[in-house]
């Protein structure tokens, strides 16, 4: 659940695995490629600390979850297009108040290590997964 509130505690997903049709040539749409992601969301962990309840705390397994199922049976050519798409439904399903998220290709470019994609997100009206405003 994301919080208006001025702490900013940070729940992280690191080197979330995932594979996916991603790319725009056509060997790329015939084949699932491996992405890697990690996930930052802010939230303030006063209460779900004090009361030691999930209830009140992100739940990064499903946050595993709903990434996994979303990037899986996606098919955007950019993996620009796939994060962008993927923080909005993060939002919509968690209500976030902010997130950073990182895509990694490993392999896009043989003589890097590593290419990718972060962006950061800042919601306005954070929701909870009734769609009310916090």
């Amino acid at each position: 659940m994301g919080d208006n509130s001025p702490n900013r505690d940070i729940v992280f997903i690191r080197d979330l695995e995932v594979e996916a049709v991603i790319g725009v040539f056509d060997w790329e749409r015939r084949v699932k490629q491996r992405l890697v992601f990690d996930v930052e969301m802010a939230t303030n962990i006063v209460k779900a600390a004090k009361t030691d309840n999930l209830e009140y705390a992100i739940n990064y397994r499903a946050v595993a979850d709903e990434l996994i199922e979303f990037v899986s049976h996606s098919e955007f050519q950019l993996i620009e297009s796939l994060v962008e798409h993927l923080s909005m439904k993060l939002n919509e399903k968690f209500g976030l108040s902010w997130v950073r998220l990182t895509v990694h290709k490993p392999g896009a470019v043989k003589e890097a290590r590593d290419v990718g994609v972060v962006i950061e997100r800042t919601f306005s009206s954070p929701m909870d997964d009734q769609g009310r405003l916090f």
